[in-house]
């Protein structure tokens, strides 16, 4: 975005709005003498003081943080860190920082409004009319982590994988919301007590871009990434390796290739979900929720097991596959007499797999595009599993599916938008939502994540939507 037509983060602009209905992205609409205004950190029906972050007299809309709430709404808490709050941080000189945008929001209100969102891409995307309830996975008090904690049911401590910038002078922080600004942090409350208890906000960073922490929910040895800024010493790296607590693994990585350098330790950790353990190296995908891995397989199993698209025999397939997450579980469904065909694209995700299910002779896994590989590999499936990354699969991917025949595909998104267009290129295949779960795996910020069962309608008309029976 160009000079003019942006606001200085210091010198902004602020207005007095009326807070109108949430939107995808994480903050909620509002006007001011007609021109749309994006705003975060409100509350729909609320009356605010707004500060323009991103505005100009050439722009089509304008971007907003909400500095005082003139007109609460019964649904607003206190935030639970002040870093990413807008009422305490703007007052101080500072935007607040990412990552937990509606932090400000009772549990239930975000749900809701999660569920709003997913309801209207649905419509204007794909044509759908449903509202779906969006599902709590954090637990209650009785939730307990590895080392005896319980998050109390407030949607805290539930990341074992957190993303850290490092200010110029070498302290740990975040990013402020689109803004190449960084913040210092002093704790990370949404992630697990193994990130925290490293306190990497007491370590000098000096010569170090960012950092990535893995923390696996199993209690098993957490990973340090440290992604160096280009032309770090050697002896600057061992200085911050002294100052690491002995038992994490370290080791470095190359934004531009992806490699990863041993410095301390291993270069993976292990992961376990679904009665199977998994390697995973270095900033390989792996869910972020401590509880994610076993609620997804288990949504995507129920999908197909309960349809009959999942039996002891079968041909099915697990695209964007991972370390194996649905491809080790799919395994054990069509045994030995079956076979999973797993398809990733990273090559060093790819190895993971190959590593993870090397006991499962009935897996073939490829490394490559899901796009190349069914058009070099076309074949007939009972039923595929689909998780691709945010931007969805697309329209020439969702062909090639649909042309693979199967009988269904469980598709996991982690955003509305992309998987609501692609329900739409489904529909225009003949094909319909047959059943839909959302799960509220990302507290406090604007993400969730759905499952969905896509089948190909008889007639080519739309099937009514089935959400199963959940216990408890």
């Amino acid at each position: 975005m160009s000079p003019e037509t942006q606001t200085t983060a210091h010198a902004a602009t602020e207005l007095s709005v009326e807070i109108g209905p949430v939107a995808h992205g994480g903050h909620c609409v509002a006007r001011h003498e007609g021109r749309v205004v994006f705003v975060r950190h409100g509350i729909p029906g609320e009356k605010a003081r707004i500060r323009l972050t991103d505005a100009g007299e050439s722009a089509k809309f304008w971007r907003a943080d909400v500095v005082e709430v003139l007109e609460p709404s019964p649904d607003r808490v206190d935030h639970f860190w002040h870093a990413a709050d807008s009422l305490r941080s703007w007052p101080h000189g500072h935007p607040p920082v990412g990552g937990a945008e509606l932090g400000h929001i009772s549990l239930g209100r975000q749900r809701s409004l999660k569920g709003e969102v997913l309801a209207e891409q649905l419509h204007r995307l794909a044509g759908v009319e449903l509202s779906t309830e969006v599902e709590a996975v954090e637990g209650a008090a009785t939730v307990t982590d590895t080392r005896g904690n319980h998050d109390g049911g407030g949607g805290l401590r539930w990341r074992t994988r957190t993303g850290f910038a490092v200010t110029a002078g070498g302290r740990l922080g975040m990013h402020a919301h689109r803004s190449d600004e960084i913040i210092p942090v002093r704790e990370m409350p949404l992630a697990v007590d193994a990130i925290n208890e490293l306190r990497l906000w007491d370590i000098d960073l000096q010569g170090i871009e960012r950092v990535e922490v893995a923390a696996p929910s199993n209690g098993s040895r957490p990973l340090l990434l440290l992604v160096p800024v280009p032309g770090t010493r050697a002896k600057r790296i061992s200085a911050i390796l002294a100052q690491l607590p002995a038992d994490i693994s370290v080791a470095s990585l190359d934004p531009l290739t992806a490699e990863v350098l041993q410095l301390r330790g291993r270069t993976w950790v292990h992961e376990s979900a679904a009665g199977h353990d998994y390697r995973v190296t270095g900033a390989g995908f792996w869910q972020i929720h401590r509880e994610a891995p076993d609620t997804l397989v288990g949504a995507v199993t129920g999908f197909l097991h309960n349809g009959g698209f999942l039996e002891p025999g079968g041909v099915v397939a697990d695209m964007y596959a991972g370390a194996g997450l649905f491809t080790a579980p799919l395994a054990d469904a069509v045994g030995a007499t079956g076979s999973v065909l797993s398809v990733e694209g990273a090559p060093g995700t790819s190895r993971d797999a190959r590593k993870n299910l090397h006991g499962a002779p009935q897996v073939e896994i490829i490394q490559g595009r899901v796009e190349r590989v069914l058009r070099q590999r076309p074949r007939n499936f009972d039923s595929l599993v689909l998780d691709p990354p945010r931007a969805g699969a697309g329209k020439a991917v969702v062909k090639q599916l649909i042309d693979a025949r199967p009988r269904a595909i469980a598709y996991v998104s982690c955003d509305p938008a992309s998987f609501a267009r692609d329900l739409g290129y489904f529909q225009q295949g003949g094909w319909s939502l047959a059943g839909l779960r959302a799960f509220d795996l990302y507290p406090h910020t604007h993400h969730l994540e759905t499952v969905a069962l896509l089948c190909p309608a008889p007639d080519g008309t739309r099937m009514s939507v089935v959400v199963p029976h959940r216990a408890g």
